[in-house]
């Protein structure tokens, strides 16, 4: 059945801060990478990054990421190419990215921690053709580089942009922490020596328009294996518009800092930090200071006591980390002008006490892969914790609706739906899930369920898919059930979601033991080698049989009620 006509015309427009349009603006430029180059120039002298004491300028991104594109241009890579940044939080990272785009490439991002399983999967679905790895993690890329169409490697290490102090901070990380395994990669190329022969080149001009693909960022999608949402430079470029009205209203009741930075925690290789951080940032002239670890708390502190932060994107799990340190308890964090949860959902419990420690509130918004990420957002000149997911952002439309399409009343719970110039283009070279997703209207049906409430505010009270939410980090089912089967004691495994006060939720399994000797650490050992930490599963039960409907669909409802 056809959507419904909805019966509610932007009923949030009335709940809007004062002077933020409903629409956003024709957007200034044709591609990421001109964004990226007109901030360079336009901001020059300021600093846009920071890392292990290490500073780059704007003047000095616009220069490596100009010599990084001239070499990958060197490589016979073709405009729309795709290029893999296995990186964490470090200086290479945005430099990569810019000069990616700049060649005319599109950026594949993966996570570092991947394993080989995973990686092979998101490689060849990509076609990637080159790929830049630290070198921590150029032993995973060994293993799976044959079956793969890859051609170039960029090998990074630590230290490359950090001066003298980077042939200390290399020696420690290779010999100290022993943190790279033995690896070899035939015709790798290292990364200072690929901007030292860009260098040498002159940086070619690619004619690359705003419908052109920009990045390919993994997700599950609402159902099945990793899919790559398919991000165009108009749908980047939209939602750093969409975000950067809606942040304004913070500076306009707080004040604009003079020098604004930004702290930047969350992995770049994730659609939020990515769009908020990164390309918002750079958008605004900010200072973005990368923590490569947010684990090693200590570390991390030590980052925050340098600056004056005054933007902090984080997630619940974040927070509840930095709470729970006496260090960070004891810092001066009046600077802050904006605290932004997304990714998870923020615990009331957990706002009220960073407000309390901090004295800023969590604003907090939604967002998927799928969206580039932001659709919706709280105020940011709201001053107390609201527990929704607020309002949607200019030019984006919501609507709650039922499995026909019919649109839902106010205060019923249907599925949300979202439509605006920030939703992707599709999935990778998958028609049909795409066609899954997005409805005739140009809605993308999100798979979470909620209500809009009289002022056009969202919230999320369930998921209508059985994607788990591991801080921040999309699970899904059928993936970590596949890696488990892989174990010839397993004759089958269903896996779900169980709450968890730290990280939202993990993941439970159930098995069915092939092999009647089979332990839970059997189990565990085997998950450790075929999927990434936050993936693995928490919970293991073993289980007689599996709940299935009369065609053999396992039922995981009825597993969530054992």
């Amino acid at each position: 059945m056809a959507a419904v006509k909805p019966d509610i015309d932007r009923i949030w427009l009335k709940s809007y801060p004062e002077g933020v349009p409903a629409e956003i603006e024709p957007l200034k430029f044709s591609s990421v990478a001109d964004l990226l180059t007109d901030s360079c120039q336009k901001f020059a002298d300021k600093p846009a990054y920071s890392c292990m004491g290490k500073t780059l300028s704007y003047a000095d991104v616009a220069d490596l990421s100009g010599d990084f594109a001239a070499w990958l241009q060197s490589c016979n890579l073709q405009k729309g190419d795709r290029v893999a940044m296995m990186v964490p939080n470090i200086l290479q990272y945005p430099v990569a990215v810019a000069g990616i785009l700049r060649a005319g490439l599109v950026v594949v991002n993966v996570n570092p921690l991947y394993t080989p399983r995973e990686l092979k999967h998101q490689m060849k679905d990509s076609g990637a053709k080159a790929i830049i790895v630290l070198e921590n993690f150029a032993h995973t890329v060994q293993e799976v580089i044959k079956e793969t169409d890859i051609e170039h490697v960029v090998v990074a290490s630590m230290g490359d942009l950090l001066g003298l102090k980077g042939h200390i901070v290399n020696f420690v990380v290779r010999y100290v922490k022993k943190m790279v395994k033995p690896w070899s990669l035939p015709g790798h190329t290292m990364f200072k020596a690929a901007l030292a022969a860009g260098d040498r080149r002159k940086l070619q001009s690619v004619d690359v328009a705003v419908e052109d693909v920009a990045f390919l960022q993994y997700t599950g999608g609402t159902t099945g294996v990793s899919k790559g949402a398919v991000l165009t430079n108009s749908n980047i470029l939209s939602n750093v518009s969409q975000n950067s009205y809606w942040v304004e209203v913070a500076y306009r009741a707080k004040g604009r800092p003079e020098n604004l930075t930004y702290v930047c925690a969350l992995p770049l290789y994730h659609i939020f930090a990515l769009t908020v951080n990164s390309l918002m940032g750079m958008e605004q002239g900010a200072h973005n200071i990368l923590i490569p670890n947010p684990r090693d708390m200590p570390a991390f502190v030590g980052e925050l006591a340098k600056y004056k932060i005054h933007v902090f994107p984080g997630l619940n799990t974040l927070f509840i980390a930095l709470l729970n340190n006496d260090a960070f308890t004891k810092l001066d964090m009046s600077s802050l002008v904006l605290t932004l949860g997304g990714g998870m959902a923020v615990q009331k419990s957990v706002a009220e006490e960073w407000k309390e420690s901090t004295g800023c509130s969590i604003a907090e918004g939604y967002g998927l892969s799928e969206t580039s990420p932001v659709a919706t957002a709280n105020r940011f000149d709201a001053t107390e914790f609201s527990g929704n997911i607020g309002l949607p952002l200019p030019s984006t439309d919501i609507a709650i609706r039922d499995d026909d399409g019919n649109d839902m009343p106010l205060g019923e719970v249907g599925e949300i739906c979202i439509r605006g110039p920030q939703v992707m283009a599709g999935y990778w070279q998958r028609p049909e899930a795409t066609e899954l997703v997005m409805t005739e209207d140009g809605f993308f049906k999100s798979g979470d369920l909620g209500f809009m409430n009289d002022a056009g505010r969202t919230k999320i009270v369930d998921r209508k898919k059985d994607m788990i939410l591991v801080s921040g980090f999309n699970v899904y089912p059928n993936e970590i059930e596949e890696a488990a089967a892989e174990h010839p004691g397993i004759l089958e495994a269903a896996a779900i979601g169980v709450a968890d006060d730290y990280s939202g939720e993990v993941v439970k399994l159930f098995v069915v033991k092939k092999d009647p000797n089979l332990t839970v650490e059997d189990v565990k050992a085997h998950c450790k080698t075929t999927m990434t930490g936050y993936k693995r599963p928490k919970f293991i039960e073993f289980i007689d049989e599996l709940p299935k409907t009369n065609v053999g669909k396992v039922l995981r409802r009825e597993l969530r009620d054992v």
